[in-house]
């Protein structure tokens, strides 16, 4: 007796009901007659790490931008630490939520005359907690030099790993990483998401917003995967539905053929990408395609496949 049919896939969240660090609810905001932040809506809860993928323009930094209450949004909420965040949100209510977030921007946010000293005295000033060992602890694991005089000789990279020693100096319960891997070497990437897994593992209430382009990161890290393309979230999954669960076939005319008239699935509901010689399909459960079609070679997705199947392709 052959398997039923699959209905389109739905995934849950192991997350659903746990506490919410931040929180995006319909976020709509305009930012030219070219691009518009429309019905955005993400959550980061305790004890996860969110993935926050898209092409570049997608929308990432826009979001995480008004999520923080830096850009002020046309619509929706945006809750972080329980406080509704925005520019016009009162200051006492900001320095309550902002105090508890460590962010890593995707550029560096400090003026280039200042002084690596002079960075670390604004952090004390601004953060009650702000702990110069940890700062000190970081940044040596991270292999930023000690003769840094000023903001202007730092690299890129290592502007990402001054901001990571600042961002986790202050003990934050929510760290919000954009683009934090871009411009590191190997090593380097290595050891600040070996930093980031530590300091998860130092309390179960903490989690990350982790945007980036480099999906090898996320797949060792993230819990959970949101996709946005085009200033609209595209998917939310769980990490482990794309990798432990869906696969990818590449396939000759005749085998999609195969595929689309076998009655494993629903009509409409394969995604695919067409190529020179093959067509490559996301399957949304490799098992019982292998067992269908033993044949036809599947190998498990990677968020890179997803994104790139599901932006590019089309339903076939």
């Amino acid at each position: 007796m052959m398997p039923s049919p699959i209905p389109p896939m739905q995934m849950s969240s192991a997350f659903a009901d746990v506490p919410l660090l931040a929180e995006a609810r319909g976020l709509c905001k305009r930012f030219s007659e070219d691009f518009v932040l429309e019905d955005v809506s993400l959550a980061v809860p305790e004890g996860c790490v969110v993935g926050f993928v898209g092409r570049n323009g997608a929308g990432k930094t826009s979001t995480i931008r008004c999520l923080l209450g830096i850009t002020a949004a046309d619509a929706g909420e945006c809750i972080v630490m329980g406080e509704r965040l925005s520019p016009e949100a009162g200051a006492e209510a900001c320095e309550r939520a902002r105090g508890q977030v460590g962010v890593v921007f995707d550029t560096l946010p400090f003026i280039s005359t200042l002084t690596l000293k002079q960075v670390v005295s604004i952090f004390e000033h601004a953060f009650g907690g702000f702990d110069l060992a940890e700062f000190q602890r970081v940044r040596h694991a991270l292999g930023l030099p000690d003769r840094v005089w000023s903001v202007k000789e730092l690299s890129r990279g290592q502007g990402m790993q001054l901001q990571l020693a600042l961002a986790l100096a202050h003990h934050p319960r929510l760290l919000v990483l954009d683009e934090a891997t871009a411009g590191l070497d190997p090593i380097a990437r290595d050891t600040l998401l070996e930093l980031v897994r530590d300091w998860l593992d130092g309390d179960e209430r903490r989690g990350v917003l982790f945007s980036s382009h480099i999906t090898n990161d996320l797949e060792e890290l993230a819990d959970v995967v949101v996709g946005i393309d085009e200033g609209r979230i595209t998917f939310t999954l769980d990490k482990d539905a794309i990798s432990g669960q869906m696969g990818v076939a590449r396939l000759t005319e005749e085998e999609l053929s195969h595929v689309l008239t076998s009655g494993l699935f629903a009509p409409s509901s394969l995604i695919g990408r067409r190529l020179a010689y093959s067509t490559e399909i996301l399957v949304p459960d490799r098992r019982l395609f292998s067992e269908w079609f033993p044949n036809i070679h599947v190998e498990p997705a990677t968020i890179d496949a997803y994104l790139l199947i599901t932006q590019k392709g089309e339903v076939l």
